[in-house]
């Protein structure tokens, strides 16, 4: 992904605009991070005006979104959600059906929906909203408890913050674990919110920080390697496995099983992009155990291998003299005594 085209309309919203401003328009190239060619469109050049009642000037019309390998959709009016602007419609098409990216923060799926893009898909939209769009469009398989979905290269996501994670799990795909990590720490937000959180839309009150369950999933990251049980994670919560479990589900849209494949999912892409281990040392130091079932989490998570992960994402020279052997990790992993987690 080298060019990005970011649509606005009359009514836009400013921080869902400058989300997409933030993720893929900034200048990070002294952090080794990729720039990516980065123009804001519009059918009309000219003063756009935002739904707070100043406009930008955007010099560019929609020419360059037919050439982009991204194009992002702003937010745009509920007026506008039925009758969008049919050349952003036409735009969209031409997008996805040449297979480039579509990404669509808070409302901005409507302009997706209207142009039937979103057909025979799942998607998410503000949950404000999704009543509306389930409605409007029928076809369409709306989730509204989501920060964000992907149906294959189009990206939905849920309101405000929610449109960050699915700009992060985006270049997540592009650029690899280690960079994005390190675009995510500029933004000062967390490198990985699962699209299947929750958007916690009903919490009138705060959980008190005894009922937090950061403590145990900081513990279950510092212990990937260890075999751990809803039974050992809610001992450490002080809860009942049943209670711990449905706990963690509503917080994390997801269970603990399946929370900890993927961080240790992540590990392992942190440690192919930025180590020469060999796979079964990797597999161990993640959780996977062998090399086998690294490479079947790595098919069925990302469609990739964990070597062609490495050869797109490598940030480090080879090194004939410092990579380990499979057999040596074998050795490493065999002579490890792991503790009983308690």
């Amino acid at each position: 992904m080298k060019t990005v085209a970011c649509i606005v309309t009359d009514g836009f919203a400013p921080f869902e605009f400058g989300v997409a401003c933030e993720a893929f328009g900034l200048d990070r190239s002294a952090d080794g991070v990729p720039n990516f060619d980065f123009r804001v469109v519009t059918p009309e050049p000219g003063p756009v005006p935002s739904k707070l009642g100043f406009s930008i000037n955007v010099d560019a019309d929609l020419g360059f979104a037919d050439e982009a390998d991204l194009v992002v959709v702003s937010p745009t009016p509920h007026e506008y959600w039925g009758d969008p602007d049919p050349r952003v419609i036409e735009v969209i098409c031409r997008a996805v059906d040449r297979g480039a990216w579509v990404l669509s923060v808070c409302s901005g799926s409507f302009v997706l929906g209207a142009a039937g893009v979103l057909d025979g898909r799942r998607a998410t939209t503000h949950w404000m909203y999704a009543a509306t769009m389930a409605e409007m469009f029928p076809a369409v398989e709306v989730d509204p408890d989501v920060l964000y979905v992907q149906d294959g290269r189009i990206i939905t996501s849920a309101g405000t913050a929610a449109g960050i994670d699915a700009c992060l799990h985006l270049l997540r795909q592009e650029l690899g674990a280690e960079l994005t990590n390190k675009i995510a720490r500029r933004m000062v937000v967390p490198p990985q919110r699962d699209g299947g959180q929750a958007q916690f839309i009903d919490k009138p009150l705060p959980i008190s920080t005894s009922q937090s369950l950061a403590p145990v999933t900081d513990w279950m990251l510092d212990n990937l390697r260890s075999d751990l049980t809803v039974e050992q994670l809610a001992a450490k919560a002080h809860m009942s496995p049943r209670t711990f479990a449905r706990r963690f589900k509503a917080d994390h849209g997801a269970t603990p099983a399946a929370w900890l494949a993927r961080q240790r999912l992540i590990h392992a892409q942190r440690l192919l992009e930025t180590t020469d281990l060999g796979l079964d040392r990797i597999a161990w130091e993640s959780g996977f155990g062998s090399a086998a079932v690294l490479r079947q989490n790595f098919a069925r998570t990302l469609g990739i291998t964990p070597t062609a992960y490495r050869d797109r994402f490598c940030c480090i020279r080879e090194s004939s003299t410092t990579k380990e052997t499979d057999a040596a990790a074998h050795v490493v992993a065999a002579a490890s005594v792991l503790q009983p987690v308690g």
